[in-house]
């Protein structure tokens, strides 16, 4: 087996801003180590004997699997918690929570709303807390992404990222993602719609150790023209399905079809963090193109999220 450095041992991972340059770097070097030696049918239990405690607020798909999978590919054993199975359902505190989960787990993921639990329960864990999603970011999803990228185009270093839609969680992380690895990244949005003002400015501060582009255009052709990778998510995020008809009529012209996907360079990839609306958001015709690489990029939320695990756990 590889060695793995202690240095992220015990940390938390709530966002890619949290990381220095050559951590990030560390994190998908290991999520490439480790995907190598899981095709190649080499064992690497590195994390025999830890339990990973699993809280779910929201609903997951991808998050769910890559962690429990993840886990048991690693030698440890993951629990999942909802809401209907532990007392923070019922109204138990985040405080307590984490004083107990602390005393019998080695490390807690927590998929939520509100980004605010997150950092309320890494503060009152003694274990490190690794961020599965919230409004705000998404973190282990951009380590995923970003690995795809590297698979495909060999580097991050001075490549263009489109992201095309709201200024949400993966938006906001990707600004992380691409400040910490020298990616220029354009988010295209609606008035209205785009990224939130702190997360930029944390980004852009970020960017200028690696010379990083970090931009926001509200036309989609001007942010793909001369793109690497073009990015989309879900119009309305989970929780907004209540105004999603009404934010539908926002993004009309932010489809990322063939037409669209013809302004970026011609071995452009596509992404998309899934689960998609087919239809909306992207059409059939390029998500199942020649160009995508959408379901590379969700078989490696099971690598990167593994790297995450065995360097903080």
């Amino acid at each position: 087996m590889m060695e793995l450095k202690d240095t992220l041992r015990g940390r938390d991972f709530i966002s890619i801003h949290d990381f220095t340059v050559d951590e990030i770097a560390y994190f998908l070097e290991v999520g490439a180590q480790l995907k190598k030696m899981q095709k190649s049918g080499i064992a690497h239990p590195y994390l025999a004997g830890k339990t990973l405690g699993m809280i779910f607020q929201k609903a997951s798909t991808r998050t769910r699997v890559a962690f429990e999978v993840g886990m048991y590919q690693l030698g440890g054993h993951a629990l999942f918690l909802s809401p209907r199975d532990i007392q923070l359902g019922r109204g138990e505190t985040i405080k307590d929570t984490a004083l107990v989960l602390s005393r019998m787990l080695d490390g807690i993921m927590i998929r939520t709303f509100d980004h605010d639990e997150v950092l309320e329960l890494a503060h009152w864990a003694s274990i490190p807390v690794i961020n599965g999603l919230t409004d705000l970011l998404h973190p282990t999803q951009v380590i995923g992404d970003m690995m795809t990228i590297m698979e495909h185009k060999g580097k991050l270093q001075g490549l263009k990222l489109a992201f095309i839609g709201d200024g949400n969680n993966v938006a906001h992380e990707l600004l992380f993602g691409g400040a910490k690895t020298g990616m220029d990244v354009v988010i295209a949005s609606p008035a209205g719609f785009e990224p939130d003002k702190k997360v930029m400015e944390l980004a852009q501060a970020d960017a200028r150790e690696t010379g990083a582009r970090l931009w926001v255009v509200e036309d989609p052709a001007e942010a793909v023209e001369g793109a690497d990778a073009v990015y989309t998510d879900v119009w309305a995020s989970m929780g907004q399905e209540g105004v999603a008809e009404d934010k539908e009529k926002n993004f009309l012209k932010y489809q990322l079809n063939s037409s669209l996907l013809a302004l970026a360079k011609k071995d452009a990839v596509v992404l998309h963090c899934l689960p998609a609306k087919r239809g909306k958001e992207i059409t059939d015709e390029v998500m199942d193109g020649p160009q995508s690489v959408v379901f590379d990029e969700s078989e490696n939320r099971l690598h990167a999220h593994k790297a995450i695990m065995a360097l903080v756990m």
